[in-house]
C-alpha cells in the first residue's frame, strides 16, 4: 500500500478518535449542545447498528461485514491509478472505517455526535469516521466516472 495512504488514514483516523474521546468524556449519553439553532447540535449517542441503524445488536455481523469491505478495498485498490484524488479517497475510506471498526471492537457500538436538521429533516447522527468513509465513496465513484479504475484503461 502507498505511504501516503497509509498517513492520510492514520491521520484521519486519529482525528476520529479524538474527536470520540472528547465527546464521550465531555457529554453525558443522550446530551446535546445546540451550536446552529434548527440546524446543528452536537449530541452523543452510542449506535450498535450501521447507517441509520441497520444490524443494530448484531455487532459481530457488522465487524465481520465491516472486515470483508476492508479486504476487498485493499484488492480493489490496485485497479485504480493512484493519483492525488484517489490515494485521498482510499486514505479516508481506511481511516474511516477503521475508527468505526475499532469503537464497534472496543465497545459493541460507535459513538456518533454530529446531529443535522435539514429543512425538518432530523438527519441521523454520526461521525467524522462517517464523513472520510463518505467521501471516500464519493471520490471513488467519481473515479469510476473518469474511467481510473481497470474499466477504463487508464490504469496501472
Amino acid at each position: 500500500m502507498k505511504k501516503k495512504i497509509i498517513l492520510i488514514a492514520v491521520f484521519f483516523l486519529i482525528i476520529d478518535l479524538i474527536t470520540k474521546i472528547i465527546i464521550d468524556n465531555v457529554l453525558a449519553l443522550n446530551e446535546s449542545i445546540t451550536i446552529i439553532p434548527g440546524f446543528l447540535h452536537i449530541t452523543k449517542i452510542y449506535n450498535d447498528g450501521a447507517s441509520w441503524n441497520l444490524l443494530a445488536g448484531h455487532p459481530i455481523v457488522i465487524v465481520l461485514i465491516t472486515l470483508a469491505v476492508l479486504i476487498f478495498l485493499l484488492i480493489y485498490q490496485s485497479k485504480f491509478i493512484l493519483n492525488k484524488r484517489n490515494i485521498l479517497a482510499f486514505g479516508l475510506l481506511y481511516g474511516g472505517i477503521i475508527g468505526n471498526l475499532l469503537d464497534r471492537m472496543l465497545y459493541g457500538y460507535v459513538i456518533d455526535f454530529i446531529d443535522f436538521n435539514i429543512f425538518g429533516y432530523n438527519y441521523p447522527v454520526f461521525n467524522v469516521a462517517d464523513i472520510g468513509i463518505v467521501i471516500g465513496i464519493l471520490l471513488l465513484l467519481l473515479a469510476v466516472l473518469k474511467k481510473e479504475d481497470e474499466s477504463g484503461n487508464n490504469s496501472k
